[in-house]
């Protein structure tokens, strides 16, 4: 070193050591550990589970068997106990049974008090009659209470259960969100208004909970009346509270902005959705008739595509795109193809033997479990087990 050359510091010195890396004779280096992207994992359809929950509510309304009704509601009970997800929206699914429960049990009260045409033999009980003006006949309040009349009532309320079960399984299953970005262009904006109300249900339950169990914790009512009033009164104002922050966060982000369309697409945009929605309900109740089974398929198909053409058309009103979209794969045809099954089998029983599917009440017997309708049901239990969970 000649004088006056500055020393090396100690950073330089760093340095130059930690590049004068000794190498062994014969032996190679360790390279270091290589970070390999996460890939990302394609999820079932939402529509798939809406589909399966639709097609199972066609079958609830092909039959009043209570058996078969059974049957429906424990395959749909088992599906979503094993694919529902923890997200707060896959929570409501208690909501709708406890909704369900509370359906029939108004259906058979209707039945006990305002009475029933079907006629019965087997007394339970007679109420007080309170005499009616001669401009309500038909219509009795309290009389004779038969066992035929209180079992078709149980009947015909199970099956609008089983209904309301099935669309609780279709909500708990089926990610708002992500069943919203499916949808096409057109039905956006009231895509957007049916997720917000799916979606705030169940925040609404969360929301009493914690409140109620709040309120037991400091050792206050939360039963009664004066329990209802004060735990409602923050349940609602969280509501609106929370629509108003939603209204403002859509407005931020443009919701409801459209793009300039020519008004001669308008005009066909709105010909084919009306001319479509018209075809589906004339089809619709030629195929309910037997006077229109000639014309009612032809229709309804010509009515679904001047629909889907309407759609189609009415999309370029609302341009989006769409990241990460949701892929239609084969555990998605395999779900929507269960369902279907399930509805197609149990319509075409119904036809073959409608004693079997719809039991009498008259003479007063007790319902039979046909075989094949139920093991056409089993297929209802088939996601369960062929298609894989989703991660959380």
């Amino acid at each position: 070193m000649r004088p006056g050359d500055p020393g090396p510091s100690r950073d330089r010195g760093n340095t130059v050591a930690a590049r004068a890396v000794p190498r062994t004779p014969g032996k190679s280096q360790p390279r270091p550990p290589e970070t390999t992207p996460t890939r990302f994992r394609p999820t079932l359809h939402p529509g798939a589970w809406w589909l399966w929950a639709i097609s199972l509510g066609v079958a609830a309304t092909r039959t009043t068997n209570p058996l078969l009704l059974a049957l429906l509601l424990a395959a749909s009970g088992y599906v979503v106990a094993t694919h529902r997800s923890p997200a707060p929206w896959a929570r409501s699914y208690t909501a709708f049974v406890r909704l369900a429960l509370a359906v029939l049990l108004i259906r058979v009260l209707f039945a006990v008090a305002l009475g029933s045409p079907i006629p019965g033999t087997h007394t339970l009980l007679t109420l007080p009659e309170v005499p009616l003006p001669h401009w309500a006949q038909g219509i009795r309040l309290g009389g004779r209470v038969t066992a035929e009349a209180v079992l078709f009532a149980a009947y015909d309320g199970l099956k609008l259960a089983t209904l309301l079960v099935c669309v609780g399984a279709a909500n708990a299953l089926a990610s708002p969100t992500r069943l919203l970005k499916s949808l096409p262009g057109a039905l956006y904006e009231t895509g957007v208004a049916v997720v917000v109300a799916l979606t705030f249900a169940p925040h609404l339950i969360a929301d009493v909970r914690r409140l109620r169990a709040a309120r037991r914790l400091r050792g206050r009512p939360d039963r009664g009346l004066r329990g209802l009033l004060q735990v409602g009164l923050p349940v609602l104002e969280g509501a609106l509270e929370r629509s108003v922050a939603l209204a403002a966060a859509m407005e931020a982000r443009g919701y409801g902005r459209t793009a300039e369309v020519p008004a001669r697409v308008r005009r066909t945009t709105a010909a084919l959705t009306l001319g479509g929605l018209l075809g589906v309900c004339a089809g619709t109740y030629g195929l309910l008739t037997a006077e229109g089974g000639t014309y009612g398929l032809p229709v309804l198909l010509a009515g679904v595509l001047a629909a889907l053409a309407g759609l189609r058309l009415g999309g370029r009103r609302s341009p989006r795109t769409r990241y990460r979209p949701d892929p239609w794969g084969a555990h998605a045809w395999l779900v929507t193809g269960s369902g279907a099954a399930v509805a197609a089998l149990l319509t075409l029983a119904s036809v073959r033997d409608p004693g079997a599917l719809h039991p009498g009440v008259v003479p007063l017997v007790a319902p039979t479990l046909p075989l094949w309708p139920a093991a056409a049901v089993l297929l209802a239990l088939l996601p369960a087990f062929a298609v894989p969970r989703e991660p959380s």
